[in-house]
């Protein structure tokens, strides 16, 4: 009989990885041994028979790492900085934990022959001026070097050449994937967010709750392509899966490209949909809805993508996935999650 498989997330307490720990507990037989700094997003997990936990720092516990790359079938590392803020402020930091940390677990599963998925960046296509980006044919369009904020892409960047190179020429099994904008329950704390580090819905919902106003970062004329976290975790479950093969030495945008809308329409829709709660309705009625400009917000490093929108052909054609929730439900499900405290993990069946 084939034994379940063991899976390694690295960052199992993050916003993608207490997902995808919870989902292959209730819906595979597989075991999952998980490392991360906190446990918070992952206590319904906790104590399940299939899920072992270490609380620890991938940058220190490298022997507990070795030995459980060593032990597993498929490595997840999903340990990074990905916050705009920091690429501009901190970028030595992004490069030694995203590039030079990751490396070193890249390079222990090229040499245990272990199956690794990696989590690229839909930041990695830059400002390209495709109308869809695909994974095969659009070109990576960054910008000059004194515009740090694209230190992060290029990082992504070049991982993504490592892995294919090793996958190429020295024989590893591997899936790149590409989220684009994912949201959900637990993406971040909203009562703890960062100006200018959080993810966008994340500051958004805070601020309105909090009465403060929502920053548009010049205008807020960017526009987005919004996966919701379970249609993103679905198609994870069947990259990690791999059924006939259909997932090795391929690359993935994992995104909902009928999801396509505007910051500002983002706003919008949130300041709307936070009205429909009585505790907050007054507070949403007050929202006020700022322009600022990118230099004050993020500083002179800054620069942005006017769009992002995926081609997901690939993952329909090997995967059979597609995403099927829309921007309002999901918008819902997560202020359900933060605004009313519900159990989002025993409310996901009406989504099935």
């Amino acid at each position: 009989m084939n034994q379940p498989k063991k899976v390694l997330i690295l960052g199992v307490n993050g916003f993608i990885g207490s997902s995808l720990v919870w989902n292959i507990l209730e819906k595979t037989d597989w075991v999952v041994y998980g490392m991360d700094m906190f446990s918070n997003k992952i206590e319904n997990c906790l104590g399940h028979d299939r899920f072992k936990f270490f609380e620890g720092d991938i940058t220190i516990n490298k022997e507990w790492i070795e030995y459980h790359v060593k032990k597993c079938d498929v490595i997840i590392p999903l340990v990074a900085i990905a916050t705009p803020a920091l690429y501009v402020k901190k970028p030595i930091e992004v490069f030694e934990l995203d590039f030079e940390a990751n490396m070193e677990i890249i390079r222990k599963c090229v040499k245990y022959k272990k199956r690794l998925i990696f989590p690229s960046t839909s930041e990695v296509y830059g400002m390209s001026k495709d109308s869809q980006f695909d994974e095969y044919e659009s070109n990576f369009v960054l910008g000059p070097i004194p515009k740090g904020r694209w230190i992060y892409s290029c990082i992504k960047q070049l991982l993504d050449r490592v892995i294919y190179s090793y996958g190429e020429h020295q024989g590893l099994d591997y899936a790149l994937f590409r989220p684009f904008n994912f949201l959900g329950p637990k993406l971040d704390d909203i009562n703890e967010p960062k100006e200018g580090s959080s993810r966008v819905v994340t500051q958004f919902l805070h601020n309105i709750i909090h009465g403060r106003p929502i920053k548009l970062v010049d205008g807020g004329e960017q526009r987005r392509c919004f996966t919701f976290i379970d249609d993103g975790i679905d198609c994870l479950l069947r990259i990690i899966e791999n059924k006939d093969g259909k997932a090795s030495k391929r690359i993935f945008n994992i995104g909902n490209p009928e999801m396509n809308y505007s910051i500002a329409e983002l706003a919008t829709m949130l300041v709307s949909l936070v009205k429909e709660y009585d505790e907050y309705k007054e507070r949403a009625e007050k929202a006020e809805i700022v322009t600022v400009h990118s230099n004050e917000y993020y500083g002179e490093a800054y620069q942005d993508i006017t769009h992002r929108v995926p081609s997901i052909k690939e993952a329909k054609e090997q995967l059979g996935w597609e995403p099927k929730v829309d921007l309002e439900t999901a918008l819902r499900l997560t202020l359900d999650y933060h605004l009313k405290n519900e159990d989002y993990e025993l409310n996901r069946k009406h989504l099935r």
